[in-house]
């Protein structure tokens, strides 16, 4: 069976209840309330997003992200109490899109579920993208949504693939960060703080020294520029 959202979290009430608003709203959501029933729900189903939980009853969303992301590439948005910028940076290095904060309002979190589903259906649907980027070391496959480096695939999230695409497709001028938040996330609940992790991601997998990056630059206090070689 399809999904839109599966919620994964211990605390039944709240899962219970988050997923129950969704229903009303047609965004179709399955509950489940540890790692073990997340994992065998989507051996039978399908999902086109997860929010995850990071303490779970039997172990880690941490560790529940990575195997999610090692066979499936859908937005991940991590729900938790827990909000050290320690946590926020581990969740979205592992593979996080985003980072929500609890308590949420189930409203706004409804907002934010419905425009990253409308975000990577329409990146999945998509016919008129531009050309695809080569420029000898970087390519962009578009079509397949690929990066290699060198030859050498990368693997990034959706939502650093829309970002690295957006800044190309708009390479050698500053892209400012409410422009991205607009064009790539749709939305303004993203922070500044979640665009510089995955500013810093795309860097560590296209740049050859992520320390001093050539292809993203970041233009102070404004935004970033893609430089594409001459």
């Amino acid at each position: 069976m399809r999904y839109d959202c599966l919620i994964i979290d211990d605390e039944k009430e709240l899962c219970n209840n988050t997923a129950e608003y969704f229903n009303m709203f047609d965004v179709k959501t399955a509950a489940v309330y540890s790692s073990a029933e997340a994992e065998a729900f989507l051996k039978d189903n399908e999902t086109a997003l997860v929010l995850l939980d990071i303490n779970l009853s039997d172990g880690s969303g941490f560790e529940l992200c990575k195997k999610i992301r090692q066979t499936l590439n859908i937005p991940i948005l991590f729900i938790s109490a827990r909000n050290t910028d320690d946590d926020k940076i581990i969740a979205l290095n592992i593979g996080g899109d985003d980072y929500i904060e609890k308590p949420y309002s189930l409203g706004v979190l409804l907002a934010k579920v419905k425009v990253v589903l409308k975000r990577f259906a329409n990146a999945e649907n998509d016919s008129s993208k531009k050309a695809d980027f080569d420029d000898g070391y970087l390519k962009l496959d578009t079509v397949n949504k690929a990066v290699f480096v060198n030859g050498e695939e990368k693997k990034i999230t959706s939502i650093e693939w829309k970002l690295l695409e957006y800044l190309i497709n708009n390479k050698n001028r500053l892209v400012t960060k409410s422009e991205i938040f607009d064009n790539v996330w749709n939305d303004r609940f993203t922070t500044d703080g979640t665009l510089n992790v995955h500013i810093r991601k795309i860097r560590e997998a296209i740049e050859k020294d992520a320390q001093d990056p050539k292809y993203i630059v970041t233009v102070w206090k404004e935004g970033y520029k893609f430089v594409a070689p001459e």
